[in-house]
Parts: structure tokens; sequence; C-alpha cells
């Protein structure tokens, strides 16, 4: 693990981003944590971090993309931090069309045959993800990869790599959840 993840870790686990208890998942699912990367995205220099190891894992696995695209709420402020980090254009995906205006479901230009890296905070099924990977492909756009903060291994990577999509986490769950352990214990020395 480098040392930039195992900073994040660290930091999500400081911050309260990981909580344990009983919680209703966006999907549906009962689970006994719940990770709100939401709590992180608001330290810059957690942002900042988040960003550069989406730009160093896209780098590494050679993925080139035209715009940087985020589903609304979590994953805007990633989005917009990796768009900086690279200077690719942003894209906002809208959970449904604005009911005013032009009723977009998309905010920044796309144009067709453009690759997209979509972004977004935490995954469990992917469903989400997904969602916004089809408002996307509907305007032309090519999705070159799905990065992720978390994966919660519960399904998402299996669905959405079947849908032919590189799938990008930068953490799995399993890695949160080793660290607590080793953290703790290195406590308890």
């Amino acid at each position: 693990m480098t040392e930039a993840k195992a900073s994040l870790i660290d930091k999500m686990l400081e911050s309260g981003a990981v909580l344990f208890g009983h919680f209703v998942l966006s999907s549906g699912k009962e689970s006994d944590y719940y990770i709100n990367v939401k709590k992180v995205v608001t330290d810059p220099e957690a942002l900042e971090t988040i960003a550069e190891l989406i730009r160093a894992l896209t780098g590494e696995k050679g993925i080139v993309f035209d715009r940087v695209a985020g589903p609304e709420l979590g994953a805007v402020p990633i989005a917009t931090a990796v768009s900086l980090r690279t200077r690719k254009p942003l894209v906002i995906v809208r959970k449904k069309p604005k009911g005013h205006g032009t009723g977009s479901q998309v905010e920044g230009d796309i144009e067709e045959g453009d690759k997209i890296l979509l972004v977004e905070d935490v995954t469990t099924t992917g469903g989400s993800v997904l969602r916004a990977a089809e408002v996307l492909e509907s305007l032309g756009a090519r999705i070159a990869a799905i990065a992720v903060v978390v994966d919660r291994e519960e399904g998402a990577e299996e669905r959405i790599t079947s849908k032919g999509y590189a799938f990008l986490p930068i953490i799995r769950v399993s890695e949160i959840l080793e660290r607590k352990e080793t953290v703790k214990g290195q406590e308890s020395d």
C-alpha cells in the first residue's frame, strides 16, 4: 500500500468517514458499516490526495480520457479535483433532468466520441454510476474507465466490468478494515 493511500485511509478513519452500526445503503442493502467519503472530500488535503491517486492510477493503467465526469452529489468534488489535476474538462451528471430551463441532465460539454473518466465516491452494487454511464453514452460519449474512491466489494466490480468498463478502485473496503485493525493493534501495544 502506498503511503498516500495509507494516509487517506487513516484520514477516513480519523474523520469519522467510516462508521459502524446498522445502516441502509442507497442500494437498499443493509450494512454494519457506512462509508461517507463526503466527510473527507471536504478536507482540501484529502481531496488533493484522492485526485492524485486517481490521476496516478489512470496513468499506470494507460487510461486515456478527454473529460472527467461525476454524478451528483458525492462525486462532484472528486470529479472537480481530478479535472483540475489532469487539466481535463469537467462534466456533472444529474440524478434526474432539470425541471426547468433546458431540462438537461448533464452540465458541461460532451462531443460525440469523447472518452470520459467517470468517477464515483463509493460503490456497492454499481447501480448509480452505471446509470450515470448510460446518460453519458446516450449523448455520444464513451466511458474510458470508472474510478471509485471506495469499493465496498459487494458486486460493483463484477457488474461494472460485465458491462465492458474498466474499473479502478482507489481503496477497497477490505483495506480500510485491515488498516483499522492494524492501527488498533498498534495502539494496544
